[in-house]
């Protein structure tokens, strides 16, 4: 018995983007996709956070009183929703464990990785299973994506989409690099954004010099990009077959000096780890 076509799916990684940015720019049109959830991020940076995503982990609901198979279980079953597949097989997963690779192998997916951050470049073991995997030339322009987006009429798509105009600096693709804010001490490590931002303690006499306002000014500069990509998002509700669900989430938050942190990586703290979580099917 053939196997059905299935949907294509997109997962869509607004990178650094804390539960409460989003909430705060409330975007009309990504909830369009369904309810809003606030979930956990499994990891306090990019590639491993990636790397439970491309596992098939979404962020989790922090479930109290359930054992943690059971709980990985339930949310591998949403697949079968997400793909449009009542008879997938996870067991099919082993021993790879890797979702990418199970889209193409088993489900007969084409695969596409477009990415911002240059920690997910595509020497890294990130790309597996993929048959396109792109570091975009800009690390904040997700409009770049969708006009190299195609879908196949013969096989579903898989898509992910890792977006960087929520990380720091949290700059839009028309804003000119001289603009950006600068935080003093900072660039000095961080001399370029080829390389990637991790956060930890603020500590006096490192050279490092934050204040309120600044760190309010960079708070406001993300929820200023997710009310920005939620106008790009539209554009891309208005491209897609009509068989695509989207997943949009973040594969960790920031901190904006609470309790004495700034950014995220080293540090151990809940807004670190509290994402946005939406997803569903338009039509």
């Amino acid at each position: 018995m053939a196997r059905t076509r299935g949907n294509n799916f997109i997962t869509i990684v607004f990178d650094s983007c804390r539960f409460d940015s989003f909430v705060c720019a409330q975007p009309k049109h990504i909830l369009k996709l369904g309810p809003l959830e606030k979930r956990w991020s499994y990891a306090s940076w990019t590639a491993p956070s990636h790397y439970n995503l491309l596992m098939g982990l979404m962020p989790h609901t922090r479930p109290s009183m359930v054992y943690a198979s059971e709980y990985y279980k339930r949310d591998f079953v949403k697949y079968s929703e997400r793909l449009g597949h009542a008879d997938i097989e996870f067991k099919s997963l082993v021993p790879k464990l890797y979702l990418p690779l199970y889209f193409k192998e088993v489900l007969g997916y084409r695969t596409h990785a477009m990415v911002s951050l240059p920690v997910l470049n595509p020497k890294t073991v990130l790309n597996q299973g993929f048959d396109t995997f792109k570091l975009m030339p800009q690390h904040n322009d997700m409009r770049a994506m969708l006009r190299e987006m195609t879908f196949s009429e013969e096989q579903p798509s898989y898509f992910l989409l890792n977006v960087g105009e929520t990380h720091y600096p949290y700059a839009l693709p028309d804003e000119p690099p001289d603009s950006w804010p600068r935080i003093h001490g900072i660039h000095g490590v961080f001399k370029h954004l080829d390389t990637h931002m991790v956060g930890g303690m603020l500590q006096e006499g490192e050279g490092v010099v934050f204040d309120d306002a600044k760190l309010e000014e960079l708070r406001q500069r993300q929820i200023k990009a997710v009310q920005y990509l939620d106008g790009v998002v539209e554009e891309l509700f208005d491209m897609v077959p009509e068989n695509t669900w989207i997943t949009i989430t973040a594969d960790h938050g920031e901190v904006f000096g609470e309790d004495g942190y700034f950014g995220h990586g080293p540090v151990q703290h809940d807004k670190v780890y509290e994402v946005p979580f939406v997803e569903g099917k338009l039509r």
